[in-house]
């Protein structure tokens, strides 16, 4: 029996919150492995996103993402807002070559797109309920998860509270967004910021004053996704609207 096998049929009679005590939820990565470049985050600056999925199609190909619509790292919602404060959520797929009408243009306020990935939380709960230390904080403050650690128990994909996590079909681990660290260790940005034809993206330092991120904080009204549950997201949302969750 591998250790994964045996790890799995050990937890069946470990609670989750009590086997996450028995492991760090935090660790640094292999000596060398990486370039302490910053602190890093992601801005989202929602009047800019034209649904055009450059982001979700590049993600898939650089992070070598399953095929099916279903696998994602990241992600485009389109809402639209109509009378009476009604709001209708839809996915955007790739391969559409336009939007389905979902409601009457007089009926509608107003409609706009919103780019969602994992928020690499400051406090992230999927790291919390790991029982064996796989989903970790980098010193960068990104949250990354250990292939060779992992056991597939999907505890962390059930506690993310924003739907960032999916398992993994060959590997049969957990995955997510990952800010494409191969890429920023090696000082070049995350494939879907350099994509997007309209920057609706911008990747940053956190720590330093001229980083591009930073100004957009400083300059832009910025809110998060779900801040009651204080898990301290660091993906940033330009003016988004209050019925976005």
């Amino acid at each position: 029996m591998d250790r994964r096998s045996l790890l799995k049929k050990l937890l069946c009679f470990i609670p989750a919150a009590a086997a996450g005590c028995l492991f760090s939820s935090s660790r640094e990565p292999k000596p060398g492995e990486v370039k302490k470049t910053g602190h890093y985050g992601m801005g989202i600056q929602v009047d800019r996103c034209i649904g055009c999925l450059r982001c979700v199609e590049a993600c898939k190909v650089e992070n070598k993402v399953p095929k099916a619509d279903h696998f994602f790292r990241t992600w485009v919602e389109r809402y639209i807002i109509k009378r009476e404060n009604k709001v209708t959520v839809q996915l955007v797929e790739r391969g559409e070559k336009e939007y389905t009408v979902l409601a009457p243009e007089k009926e509608t306020l107003r409609s706009f797109f919103v780019p969602k990935l994992c928020n690499h939380c400051t406090n992230p709960p999927c790291a919390q309920v790991c029982p064996v230390g796989a989903t970790f904080l980098t010193e960068e403050g990104v949250v990354l998860v250990d292939d060779d650690r992992c056991i597939g128990c999907g505890y962390c994909i059930q506690a993310c509270p924003y739907g960032a996590r999916y398992m993994h079909p060959v590997k049969k681990v957990a995955d997510k967004c990952t800010f494409c660290y191969h890429r920023v260790k090696r000082g070049k940005p995350p494939v879907c910021v350099m994509v997007c034809p309209t920057q609706a993206r911008v990747f940053g330092d956190l720590n330093s004053l001229a980083s591009p991120l930073v100004r957009v904080i400083r300059m832009k009204n910025i809110h998060v996704l779900k801040p009651s549950l204080n898990t301290e997201p660091k993906v940033f949302y330009t003016d988004l609207d209050g019925e976005v969750k």
